[in-house]
């Protein structure tokens, strides 16, 4: 485990053990992508979403969440609008698991069941890792991409990337002490590689046998005519892929009146 994921376990540890307020939910919604084989709709939903957190409330405004969520992204060149796109015909998906801990701020006083305000906007930011794993479908089998080096690489890519959650959403308290959440999300991951794409094509006659070379360049599988030449673009030259997961949580927060006076 990375230390600075270790580093904020134990934070979150040490300030739960003064916790009043403790709260326990599940996520569900959609994950999407942008990067090489989506750099332009933000919102694009590609797979399904689904977590489980565990908070510390502090006070009506302050928060520490230790949140886990599972994602599913993928991407296709050949649904694309772009003729070029259609025409470079890569394409991935990728199972998403993130660690993380995030702090929120509400911008009301949100105290369920004890509180003035049944519902209140926020903000969040964190830090978190994410473990990652671009596959492929050739020839009617499905193909784990890092190990193949699609571009060259001297090594393969790490499989895994620190990501900086942040995002909005709004509580609403429906019941007792039950919490309905929606959020929207971006992470930054420090990685260009969520989707195996990220600068040159690969001179072919130095990468291994198939399928590395098959899946390196991919656009003359319906025509014939390959147009990756090595050195020539890839992907979009963007430094870094980001990811979003945007959905609903339910969550039940445990409140003793005490703990409010």
């Amino acid at each position: 485990m990375p230390k600075f994921v270790s580093f904020f376990l134990l934070l979150f540890i040490s300030f739960n053990l003064q916790a009043q307020t403790w709260e326990l939910g599940g996520f569900a919604g959609g994950s999407a992508y942008m990067g090489d084989l989506n750099p332009n709709n933000p919102v694009k939903i590609s797979g399904v979403a689904l977590g489980a957190f565990v908070k510390r409330n502090f006070d009506g405004y302050l928060s520490l969440k230790l949140n886990y969520t599972f994602g599913q992204i993928s991407g296709a060149d050949n649904t694309s609008s772009n003729p070029q796109f259609r025409q470079r015909n890569l394409s991935f998906s990728t199972n998403l698991n993130e660690l993380s801990v995030i702090g929120e701020f509400n911008f009301m006083k949100y105290i369920p069941e004890a509180g003035e305000n049944r519902y209140t906007p926020f903000v969040y930011l964190g830090l978190g890792v994410v473990g990652y794993n671009p596959q492929a479908s050739y020839q009617g089998h499905t193909y784990n991409l890092r190990p193949l080096m699609t571009e060259g690489e001297s090594k393969p890519y790490p499989n895994t990337a620190i990501s900086v959650p942040y995002g909005v959403g709004f509580k609403y308290n429906f019941s007792g002490k039950w919490n309905l959440i929606a959020d929207i999300g971006y992470r930054n991951p420090t990685t260009d590689y969520l989707d195996d794409v990220s600068g040159l094509y690969a001179n072919k006659s130095k990468l291994p046998s198939d399928p590395s070379r098959a899946l390196s360049d991919r656009s003359g599988e319906n025509t014939g005519v390959y147009t990756g030449s090595p050195g020539s673009q890839r992907g979009d030259q963007r430094p870094k892929d980001t990811y979003m997961f945007v959905g609903f949580s339910i969550s039940f927060t445990f409140v003793t009146s005490k703990c409010y006076y």
